[in-house]
């Protein structure tokens, strides 16, 4: 490996190093070149609204052995399909298909999955309008849409 170079003149060879040993760095390029928000469906944005295809079941990983409730969401800015999670219990029966759904980011770290489901980003937080909290509590009806 070349020394790094010392005395007059070295500054400029210093700084032209840096820049080229900067995109050894995977955080440099994917902050460069912006990359997060060109493959992010949501596209920068904190919440998104979609209509429901699907429910599925996605399987934990290990060491659990649960069936983790999710459902199939195709955005409406983008037409992109993503597995949204459904939390609490009983949220599926309230989520059916055909629903408009608001969608969060779950909040695992650098913007992946959380806990144990794989590869599900994302969960629901409203239906029709509707709090799913609410819903979930009774304090509200589902809306028809």
């Amino acid at each position: 490996m070349a020394k790094k170079a010392k005395g007059i003149n070295a500054a400029a060879k210093l700084m032209k190093r840096r820049s080229k040993s900067r995109w050894l760095d995977s955080g440099y390029i994917r902050r460069t070149l912006d990359l997060k928000r060109k493959s992010d469906p949501l596209e920068g944005s904190s919440q998104a609204k979609g209509i429901v295809l699907e429910k599925i079941q996605i399987e934990a990983k290990q060491p659990n052995s649960a069936m983790r409730k999710c459902c199939r969401v195709q955005l409406i800015k983008n037409g992109r399909q993503i597995a949204a999670f459904m939390p609490r219990d009983g949220a599926q029966k309230m989520i059916d298909e055909h629903d408009e759904v608001i969608i969060e980011c779950i909040g695992g770290k650098q913007g992946r999955a959380k806990g144990d489901i794989p590869g599900v980003r994302w969960q629901v937080i409203k239906v029709n309008d509707q709090s799913l909290k609410s819903l979930l509590n009774g304090k509200a009806e589902k809306a028809r849409k």
